[in-house]
């Protein structure tokens, strides 16, 4: 029990964190919706698909739509590396869309266990082209994750939690800036589904550093349907 409540309270005190921003930043409501099927191809092939979409302004319409797959290889039972293509069509209020398209490079990482629950790290490394633009635009991002059992059985809820920063490499000519671009946090619940699948719910705090304007911070209910084989 004393494991359950140092979870609980330290869920609780990451939420308290991703509330705090900027007192002039601009804040938004979404919900993004995003299913990802992953798992073996040839030996140690593997391989990932996702698709994603995700509700702004208040919820009140498609804000942007991701497909991204991606192939790798195993390297050892905790040490996994892609290479992968992003497609991210982006509606513009004004009207009209910016295209984006990315190749990146991804390693997964497998750091051991932390109150019972797997410990992982991703590394991605992305090379984005925007249809508003000639240069193309480097950008590294860090997501380090924990899922900690809330049962004693296997396969049972875990609580979820993970953090990601994503830095740009390089200014570019439709709106990149070197340095720091966003912070993503999340907190929520990993529900077990047939086989290996899960369904993770919570909420995600997204903080955006913009120039020339107030910050963004993004409030998120995130729904991922993971479709492991």
């Amino acid at each position: 029990m004393s494991s359950l409540r140092q979870t609980i309270f330290g869920l609780f005190a990451l939420c308290t964190a991703m509330a705090v921003f900027p007192a002039n930043a601009a804040e938004d409501e979404q919900a993004w919706l995003q299913a990802i099927a992953q798992g073996p191809v040839s030996g140690d092939i593997v391989y990932f698909a996702e698709i994603q979409s995700r509700f702004g302004r208040d919820m009140g319409g498609l804000d942007q739509m991701l497909l991204r797959p991606a192939i790798g290889v195993k390297l050892s039972d905790r040490l996994t590396v892609f290479q992968g293509y992003a497609y991210v069509r982006t509606p513009q209020s004004v009207g009209g869309e910016t295209r984006e398209h990315r190749s990146f490079q991804q390693i997964n990482w497998s750091l051991g266990k932390v109150a019972r629950g797997p410990l992982s790290s991703r590394t991605r490394l992305e090379q984005r082209w925007v249809s508003s633009g000639d240069d193309m635009g480097w950008r590294l991002r860090q997501m380090i994750r924990l899922a900690v059992p809330l049962t004693e059985r296997s396969g049972g809820v875990s609580a979820l939690a993970y953090a990601e920063g994503f830095v740009a490499l390089n200014d570019t000519d439709w709106g990149a800036r070197d340095g720091f671009d966003r912070l993503r946090s999340f907190a929520g619940l990993e529900l077990p589904l047939a086989g290996k699948s899960t369904m993770e719910l919570g909420y995600l705090n997204q903080y955006v550093k913009n120039r020339g304007r107030a910050d963004d911070v993004d409030h998120v209910l995130l729904v991922t349907l993971q479709l492991r084989r």
